[in-house]
């Protein structure tokens, strides 16, 4: 966080109302629903006989962020994105959102209005509007929490627990990005703080720093869906990694599934900075997180819709429970799918 001095501004002479005003003066409200926003003791919403979705998330410096190579900007940004992914999650779109934050007092008001700068940007580009939230003080980092309100039609909102045996196991996008971006973050830190003189090394790195640093909510994928006249019988937005969700799926659902590894989309930059790393890039893909891909099944009358359509993969399939959750490696082997979880990828 580099910013000029002479032009500080102590958050302590706004107050945390002062504060409040300040940061909410630019909030433009574009949808119907919302009645009242922020300025009064909750936010009032009409959402008529749509059914409600509403999610919340935490982010806490030196867990989910490092501000070392972290701009306030893209944090923000990504703040929103992570919970507006959980509601995509639902087949429901976003519509509001509040925002709470603990703050230091090595944050000036510079600062805290870069992270709103963020948040606003990712308001605009989904359509979503800020309606509320708190503040307090820290005595240590940055603590970000927000909630998402989202809403869908009648019968149109998926679970986790919907998977049928014969379902077709699916993905958006591409996985392990994230995480290799955060391996080239952390590897720059290490050589900045031996020797503060060297430039940080990430030419070429672009498409996976920025599925770390500022990654996106697949809105369009849910677009897609409606376009396409599907319905998902399960879904999962995938931050903790691939295998992690399709366990959660697995046993929500009371099925087993057969994944195959050779079918699990790596994008080359992806693969080719795992093996830079000496990490296999399957592993990645199935534990690093943080990809906010779409994991999803289907019935197998739909593979007609979805098979040529560049934003889904099929992976697998749902198998009967007692058949096990198993990955059939690229040479033919079948071994147990396990999850080494989010614990092992935090920020040391």
């Amino acid at each position: 966080m580099d910013f000029d001095n002479s032009t500080r501004t102590e958050l302590s002479s706004l107050g945390e109302f002062g504060l409040i005003d300040h940061l909410t003066q630019h909030i433009e409200l574009k949808n119907t629903e919302t009645v009242k926003g922020v300025g009064d003791d909750a936010a009032v919403l009409l959402l008529g006989i749509k059914q409600t979705v509403v999610t919340t998330d935490m982010l806490v410096e030196g867990v989910h962020f490092d501000l070392t190579y972290m701009p306030l900007r893209h944090l923000g940004y990504k703040s929103v994105v992570v919970n507006l992914s959980d509601v995509y999650a639902m087949n429901a779109q976003p519509k509001q959102i509040l925002v709470s934050f603990a703050l230091s007092s090595r944050f000036s008001l510079e600062a805290v209005e870069e992270l709103y700068a963020g948040m606003l940007m990712a308001c605009k580009k989904y359509g979503v509007d800020l309606v509320g939230g708190d503040t307090t003080s820290s005595t240590s980092g940055l603590v970000i929490s927000i909630t998402a309100i989202g809403v869908a039609d009648p019968g149109a909102v998926v679970y986790r627990s919907g998977a049928k045996e014969t379902n077709l196991l699916c993905v958006s996008g591409d996985l392990g990005g994230a995480y290799m971006g955060l391996q080239i973050l952390e590897r720059e830190k290490a050589i900045y703080k031996e020797n503060p003189k060297l430039h940080p090394d990430l030419e070429g790195k672009d498409y996976i720093l920025e599925r770390q640093l500022k990654p996106e909510a697949r809105k369009d994928i849910i677009d897609l869906f409606a376009k396409l006249q599907i319905q998902p019988t399960a879904m999962i937005d995938i931050s903790d990694g691939l295998a992690s969700e399709i366990l959660h799926i697995c046993k929500n659902s009371k099925v087993g599934v057969e994944l195959y590894e050779e079918k699990i989309p790596i994008d080359p930059l992806t693969y080719d900075t795992a093996r830079e790393f000496d990490l296999d890039p399957t592993m990645c893909a199935l534990s690093g997180g943080e990809d906010y891909e779409l994991l999803f099944t289907i019935d197998l009358k739909d593979y007609e819709k979805v098979k040529n359509q560049l934003d889904f993969t099929v992976i697998g399939h749902i198998t009967n429970e007692s058949k096990g959750k198993l990955l059939v490696t690229k040479s033919g082997t079948v071994t147990e799918l396990t999850a080494q979880g989010w614990d092992g990828l935090k920020l040391k």
